[in-house]
């Protein structure tokens, strides 16, 4: 007679259940660790474009909001060449800025402008962009100094050759003011059925 032990291998005791967890927890673990190491050395873009590719998405354009549709228009010109001093009083600008910004919905966009010529540039660089946000740095500076908010005011600096001087615009940007605070809960009665 054969015994049993002869026709059957032998058969290794079994892990045990927690230690296979434990190695699974202990390989995820290193996962997000090379995962957070290669967000480190590759910017948030790239990465977001990988692993929408992994996945086999489609990526889209970012929507970019559009500009504040424009309004009405004021400005300070007469600016020296290549100067961004004031050229005049600026107490008019800033009455119409105030009066302009009356309403919250409403945006300044303050844009430097340049002559062209060879001349109208900024003295260090010899730049004519940097000459014209100088300008819009300016009037921003005053209008600022006179209580007009900083966070309802963008510059810019016109990309052609115009007049030497500075060009404010108010624009509607949108619904910016407070939502209306919703009724207390102790004052709303319950419904009965």
């Amino acid at each position: 007679m054969i015994a049993h032990e002869d026709i059957l291998p032998e058969i290794a005791p079994a892990r045990p259940a927690w230690l296979m967890t434990l190695a699974d927890l202990a390989l995820l673990l290193v996962a997000f660790f090379v995962f957070i190491q290669a967000n480190q050395q590759l910017d948030g873009d790239t990465l977001a474009r990988g692993i929408r590719a992994g996945f086999g998405a489609i990526e889209t354009p970012a929507i970019v909001p559009p500009a504040p549709m424009p309004v009405s228009a004021s400005g300070l010109h007469g600016f020296a060449v290549g100067s961004a001093a004031l050229p005049g009083p600026v107490a008019p600008l800033v009455a119409w800025a105030r009066e302009a910004l009356g309403d919250p919905r409403a945006v300044l966009a303050v844009t430097g402008m340049v002559d062209g010529s060879g001349d109208d540039v900024d003295p260090v660089t010899q730049n004519a962009a940097v000459l014209a946000a100088d300008r819009a740095r300016t009037i921003v500076g005053v209008l600022i100094a006179h209580g007009i908010a900083p966070d309802r005011i963008t510059i810019t600096a016109a990309g052609r050759a115009g007049r030497r001087g500075v060009s404010v615009t108010t624009g509607f940007a949108g619904n910016r003011q407070r939502p209306a605070v919703p009724a207390s809960a102790s004052t709303t009665q319950p419904t009965r059925i």
